[in-house]
């Protein structure tokens, strides 16, 4: 496989670019796996991608029942950050945070990984003490966080209007200059072109039926649309649908799916130069390489795995987005979406082995996934590669929900794209 450089770009260029090589092949499933791995988005690519080039496990396959990245992956806002309340996520979603700075040199794959920055603004009296409990919080934990006056916070980003006599008024607002946006496509594609490389099998249309397991308990393989695949292990990272996987395996999970939607505007000039969150009204905007504002809400009120939402979310989104940001009012909508995301009591996901013997679990990620790929795909091959969990993964069992050891992150997690 080509490695992309400066030099392989001016002689491409001399053919035409009629000579690039497929960036992975679309395999056929062979009639067994040391490892599957069950989705073809970011997390499940990532964890094939790592358990080769880490742990030299190659002999892996990763099944989709669409097409690579055709679910969250290619759905989402692509936001990035780490600025979560408790020390267990601030570990988790800081270690994925480490891992975006130079996943674009590891990879040979430009993810267009950019640090602008992600300012949650603060609306009232209770949105200023939350954020500036968060800020120290983030600071004992080594996470870079820090206070913005209103006035601060419109000389970070522009179009904020922070008047008084409005709805929303900015008290101000927490700034964590790491964060930012990537493009969730290259992500995808970036890991799994690199773990083509390695001899991973990418066998795209092709939906898991069903999990079969021996008289021990212990899991053998899947069942497909292309016919029995064996395996001894077996890694789920099927988002929305994880507890439908779960359940074939004859395990009842605390997951409930929820829609999720989005949207993006007639393309601008740059104008908006940073992410902006807020949670008290559900909504976030920054602005695409191609000139759109990405805004998002959040989720529906109601389960379902319909990639649709309510009309009324989007309405309440963009009137408060309009709101903050009057300059935008005259802007058109050019597409709406949504996806299914996967979320559990506590807001926070289960990363680990389940009770079924060579079955392990990546989901719960709710509205944060995109964030935590590398991160949540390296700890994932980890566990899966040694059979037990990494230290920063090990709080996030199944089984803390029987134990109450609950890592709740409603409150960080309101708009946690």
């Amino acid at each position: 496989m080509i490695r992309y450089s400066a030099r392989s770009l001016f002689a491409n260029a001399l053919s035409g670019h009629k000579n690039w090589p497929e960036q992975w092949p679309d395999a056929q499933p062979k009639s067994a796996y040391d490892v599957i791995i069950v989705g073809a988005g970011g997390h499940g690519l990532g964890a094939a991608y790592y358990l080769a080039s880490k742990y030299g496990i190659t002999n892996v396959a990763v099944i989709e029942k669409g097409w690579l990245g055709g679910g969250n992956t290619g759905r989402n806002t692509t936001i990035i950050r780490s600025n979560y309340l408790y020390d267990e996520s601030a570990r988790l979603y800081d270690h994925a945070v480490d891992l975006w700075d130079g996943l674009s040199q590891e990879l040979n794959y430009n993810v267009m990984f950019s640090k602008r920055g992600v300012l949650m603004l603060a609306h009232n009296v209770h949105d200023v003490q939350s954020f500036q409990r968060h800020i120290h919080a983030n600071r004992l934990n080594g996470v870079d966080n820090k206070w913005m006056t209103p006035e601060e916070c419109k000389a970070f980003c522009p179009p904020l209007d922070i008047s008084s006599a409005k709805r929303y008024p900015v008290m101000g607002g927490a700034l964590q200059q790491r964060a930012g946006v990537a493009r969730h496509d290259s992500v995808a594609w970036g890991y799994a072109r690199a773990a083509a490389k390695l001899g991973v099998d990418i066998i795209q249309n092709c939906a898991v039926t069903g999990v079969r397991r021996g008289a021990d308990g212990a899991v053998e393989g899947v069942e497909t649309e292309k016919g029995f695949i064996g395996a001894k292990k077996i890694g789920v990272s099927a988002a929305g649908n994880s507890s439908i996987i779960m359940n074939m395996a004859g395990l009842d999970f605390p997951l409930e799916s929820y829609p999720l939607q989005a949207l993006v505007s007639e393309p601008v000039k740059p104008i908006f130069p940073c992410v902006v969150m807020s949670n008290s009204v559900h909504a976030y905007i920054s602005q695409s390489d191609k000139g759109e504002l990405v805004i998002g809400a959040g989720t529906d009120q109601y389960v379902s795995y319909s990639q649709r939402g309510a009309l009324h979310i989007v309405e309440h989104t963009l009137a408060a987005i309009c709101e903050i940001f009057p300059i935008f009012k005259r802007m058109r909508m050019l597409r709406s979406w949504g996806g299914v995301v996967d979320v559990t009591p506590d807001r926070s996901c289960i990363l680990g082995r389940t009770p079924v013997p060579g079955l392990y679990v990546n989901c719960g990620w709710g509205t944060g996934g995109f964030k935590a790929t590398p991160g949540a795909a390296d700890l994932l091959a980890y566990t899966i590669a040694k059979d037990e969990p990494h230290l920063i993964n090990a709080p996030f069992t199944l089984e803390r929900f029987t134990t109450g050891r609950l890592i709740d992150e409603a409150a960080a997690a309101a708009v946690a794209h």
